[in-house]
């Protein structure tokens, strides 16, 4: 009976939530002019009030409602869509809103300083990738090559790109985790942290845990020993629970500490919590010059043109509050790669920190890959980064991939670059073709 009594609550609480947050989409969608999808409800007895009316107040006739007109099916399981789900245009639109528009209070905001970097254009037009963009979950589409933006494309205005344009936020924890590392490469040339092969045993945070005193290139290539207790390619989720939502002194409290954990043999595990780890290494090594580098890399080098995204615990900054995620705009996801590319091409510091990180790569595991969605589905693993793709053998490619079929392909030798934000990824409807829109225009340019 406790246990009956325990899932009506919980069914309650989500239904409550999910009504919630369709209220507050409902007048996101009135704001900003979406009336066909929606209408104001005026409540009844305060269409006869007037403003100075005491019954106005006393009805709460000042509080609008909404109501919308879509047929949305949400994930009653997770946050996100589900990987296998083929949703309708409706619940499309709803789950772009929730990705990129609702209210993240837990975000915080790095403004940019308006000296930002302007591409140039020289637009050509892809059939194809039109057609793509007419079925499938892609909102965004950027080709550069050699200098100029040669494709610019958004998802159809009778599809999702009514509610996209070139300020529109993209929000990828996977992809940002190849950001963290470019991060810590200029921590590494800076002098915050002595290199790729530096032992991470001075952080109490980690102290007593299989991650105390392993080289922090172990960290970056994902094969840190930890896959005994996190598992994020068998059903997506993992021992250790919902780590994103806490700071690491937590994680390691309940997880590691007193648990008798320990290291096993050193193999590939792509997982989220190891990024997390890195992040709040670099923050424990610059301390308050951390912000300083963040500003250094995205304002003075990549030369952002909109704020960023990121989010911390409310936990103190001492305990690994950091969260390795990032919500960007398409042209600042393009800036962020075409610096990435500039830095190994100029054989800067950080230039050099990228090429030692591909040739530290290490193979993939997981029945070929098989387990990984096909845009991700590379040969090795470097740094933070995919690399070797299949198709592309004998180039130096670095590539970024998130959740939703979200991906960042980059030529560090022929300067192309592939930059894809989409919404939904599966092996059904919704899967985009990677070979004509990633591997064939870094193979074989425009």
């Amino acid at each position: 009976m406790k246990k009956l009594l325990e899932i009506i609550v919980l069914g309650l609480l989500l239904s409550g939530n999910a009504f919630a947050n369709i209220s507050i989409f409902d007048k996101w969608l009135y704001d900003n002019g979406h009336y066909e999808l929606v209408e104001k409800i005026e409540k009844e007895i305060c269409k006869s009030l007037d403003k100075g009316d005491p019954k106005y107040n006393t009805n709460l006739c000042h509080i609008n409602s909404y109501k919308n007109n879509l047929y949305i099916k949400m994930n009653p399981k997770k946050y996100n869509l589900a990987y296998q789900a083929n949703p309708n245009l409706d619940t499309l639109i709803y789950y772009l809103y929730k990705y990129s528009y609702r209210p993240r209070y837990e975000l915080n905001e790095f403004k940019s300083t308006n000296n930002s970097y302007n591409f140039k254009f020289n637009l050509i037009e892809d059939k194809y990738l039109k057609k793509q963009m007419k079925t499938k979950g892609i909102l965004s589409y950027l080709y550069y090559q050699d200098g100029e933006v040669l494709i610019d494309e958004f998802s159809p205005k009778e599809r999702l790109g009514e509610f996209l344009n070139n300020e529109t936020k993209f929000y990828s924890m996977s992809m940002s985790k190849s950001v963290t590392s470019y991060i810590l490469g200029h921590a590494i040339c800076e002098g915050y942290i002595d290199g790729v092969d530096a032992r991470i045993n001075d952080w109490p945070v980690i102290k007593d845990s299989l991650y105390h005193n392993q080289k922090l290139i172990n960290f970056l290539n994902m094969n840190t020993g930890d896959q005994k207790y996190i598992d994020e390619f068998e059903d997506g989720t993992s021992a250790l629970g919902d780590y994103e939502d806490r700071n690491i002194e937590t994680t390691m409290n309940l997880h590691f500490r007193g648990k008798n954990t320990k290291k096993s043999k050193n193999t590939y595990n792509y997982n989220g919590f190891v990024t997390q780890l890195i992040l709040n290494y670099i923050k424990f090594k610059t301390g308050e010059d951390y912000e300083k580098l963040y500003s250094r890399i995205f304002n003075d080098k990549v030369k952002i043109k909109h704020s960023i995204l990121y989010s911390e615990t409310s936990f103190q900054e001492e305990y690994g509050n950091g969260h390795p995620n990032i919500s960007a705009t398409r042209f600042d996801y393009l800036r962020i790669a075409k610096a990435i590319m500039d830095d190994y091409q100029n054989d800067t510091c950080v230039g050099k920190y990228l090429k030692e990180i591909h040739k530290r790569r290490i193979p993939k595991r997981y029945n070929e890959n098989k387990s990984e969605p096909e845009f991700n589905r590379t040969k090795s693993y470097g740094g933070q980064f995919h690399m070797d793709y299949p198709g592309l053998k004998n180039k130096v490619i670095f590539g970024m991939g998130g959740y939703g079929g979200q991906a960042i392909l980059i030529d560090m030798e022929n300067s192309r670059i592939v930059v894809l934000n989409s919404l939904h990824y599966n092996n059904g409807k919704y899967k985009y073709n990677v070979k004509k829109l990633l591997i064939n225009p870094i193979k074989k340019g425009k």
